[in-house]
């Protein structure tokens, strides 16, 4: 690559776009998505030289999502893979978005007009003695916010299966600080009518459905959800692919919990339902609960393990008084790999 072709960018003889790729991706061969953090560095540099500012005007962290995995699919991993979305949040200013490669989840950052890219970031108005420190999230202690009663509010899809393994482990932290924090399941979804139908769900109608009754379940019988939502991910939902399956495990796991089938009918399918959504719809819009999972604890964002023990931690710490049950140990086991539903 000759220093003629990096001052000519229109050069017959290739762009230094196409130069640098080509030196880059051929080392990305052997190490694969690893290799990701020196392409995009090359990325931003040539970015930042060459490329004409679209302006200052920001998209949607979903769409900028998409534009990425778009982006990363076409040039930075081996032929014959791909690289799926996790989960798109903000933070300080840069959209972060967790993409799946290989099994292994990586974070990266862009710029909220999507036109840069980054593995990582630095602010440089935190210091240690003189030293900048790095912002990346998974490397920095949580923010906490303390209370005497915390506010602790877990975002799911009922089909999403990382929302059930998040609801798994948050049910051993309910059953130990139920009576201690208001710990509530809540829902993502769309709505724009007055009907059931107007309920739009990643997984379709039957999880608008579900949604509904299990928000009729915890407004009604609040006492019953989690026992309810503890068999309805270890017996239906894994049957959800077939309706009639399910329906017949839905009234069923209702028997077993107690549930009062005709009273969260009438719930699900009025005006009673549609508003409780509707408000989670507006809650999770505020806070940026996009996928799920999503957890907010006193208004923070909880992005740690999904473990009974590492849910318990996170809400003890919100405590202005820890209570005795924080002392409990419960399990540090995580089921299955963290992704997440958006």
């Amino acid at each position: 690559m000759s220093d003629e072709n990096i001052q000519n960018p229109l050069s017959s003889e290739g762009s230094p776009k196409e130069d640098i790729y080509t030196y880059h991706f051929g080392k990305c061969e052997l190490v694969a998505f690893i290799c990701i953090a020196t392409v995009l560095v090359v990325f931003v540099v040539y970015s930042s030289i060459y490329s004409p500012s679209s302006g200052t005007g920001s998209i949607s962290p979903s769409n900028c999502s998409q534009k990425v995995l778009q982006y990363i699919n076409q040039n930075l991993v081996q032929p014959g893979s791909a690289a799926s979305l996790v989960g798109v949040g903000e933070s300080r200013g840069l959209y972060t978005m967790e993409i799946q490669y290989q099994s292994q989840n990586r974070t990266i950052y862009t710029t909220t007009d999507c036109n840069l890219l980054f593995t990582n970031y630095f602010d440089m108005t935190t210091t240690s003695e003189g030293t900048t420190a790095s912002t990346n999230p998974a490397n920095q202690q949580q923010a906490v916010n303390r209370s005497v009663r915390p506010g602790v509010d877990l975002y799911v899809m009922a089909f999403c299966p990382y929302g059930t393994q998040a609801e798994t482990a948050m049910k051993p932290v309910v059953d130990l600080l139920g009576s201690k924090a208001d710990i509530r399941l809540r829902y993502i979804t769309t709505i724009s009518g007055s009907t059931a139908d107007t309920i739009t769900s990643l997984h379709g109608p039957a999880e608008a459905q579900e949604d509904l009754r299990q928000i009729c379940i915890q407004n009604i019988s609040p006492e019953k959800l989690w026992n309810y939502v503890s068999l309805f991910d270890t017996q239906c939902y894994p049957v959800s692919s077939n309706q009639d399956s399910q329906n017949a495990c839905e009234m069923n796991v209702s028997t077993q919990a107690g549930i009062n089938v005709a009273q969260i009918k009438t719930c699900a399918s009025g005006s009673q339902g549609i508003a409780l959504l509707k408000t989670d719809e507006s809650d999770a819009n505020q806070n940026g609960a996009t996928g799920s999972p999503t957890l907010i604890i006193n208004g923070v964002t909880y992005n740690g393990a999904r473990t009974p023990e590492a849910y318990k931690e996170a809400i003890c710490n919100s405590f202005t008084t820890p209570p005795a049950e924080c002392n409990t140990t419960l399990s540090g086991s995580q089921a299955a790999a963290a992704g997440g539903c958006t």
